[in-house]
């Protein structure tokens, strides 16, 4: 399922983040913003469980979020922004690295890193990237945590590509997609028109 979020804060800082002349500094810091709107929009559907809590008044039941159930899982090198938003929402979530990089002849996905902590397949997965664009790289990103056992996944992202989106729902249907917006498709490069360029080269200033 794809949710496309429809705020006015997450539009506004999504356009700062398109603007070419925004420089990577405030790029990184509008990608991390932007990550944590996301995780908390997200957050909508985890479970909590009820806890025994003082207050300064009297005792009380109150609603517990268990952070260690979950692990935020960059696609390198571009999610490493957005891991930090996450870990903002959830402090205490355990992190994980997978790394592809784009084929740029073949645009297919090729994988060079997979590091995971423990039991991470018992958890609940967020895992992000800036860009959804032919969804090759994220498929295969997916595929990768599932063979490990992992069941319980979301895909956040903020700008993605129709293309990609209807790869994730076909080879994924049951992980949830978390998108700022669904732009109008991709060029001849593959790259997400109008998107923001290169993710990746604006957050490390490699342009």
């Amino acid at each position: 399922m794809i949710h496309e979020l429809n705020n006015p804060i997450i539009k506004h800082k999504l356009t700062q983040l398109r603007r070419k002349e925004t420089p990577p500094k405030e790029f990184r810091t509008l990608v991390e913003e932007l990550a944590m709107l996301l995780t908390y929009e997200a957050a909508q559907n985890f479970e909590t469980h009820s806890a025994e809590i003082e207050t300064p008044i009297t005792a009380c039941r109150a609603e517990v979020l268990d952070e260690e159930q979950f692990v935020v899982v960059p696609i390198l090198r571009a999610g490493l922004a957005m891991a930090g938003g996450a870990l903002k929402i959830l402090p205490n979530a355990a992190v994980g690295h997978v790394g592809l990089y784009r084929d740029e002849k073949t645009f297919q996905p090729v994988e060079y890193l997979f590091k995971m902590p423990p039991r991470f397949a018992e958890k609940t997965l967020l895992v992000v990237d800036p860009m959804l664009a032919t969804g090759g790289s994220a498929s295969a990103a997916l595929q990768m945590l599932k063979n490990h056992g992992a069941s319980k996944i979301y895909f956040l992202c903020i700008v993605s590509a129709p293309r990609g989106i209807e790869k994730l729902a076909a080879d994924h249907p049951d992980v949830e997609i978390y998108t700022a917006a669904i732009d109008e498709g991709l060029n001849e490069h593959c790259y997400i028109v109008p998107g923001l360029g290169d993710a990746g080269d604006r957050i490390f200033n490699t342009l």
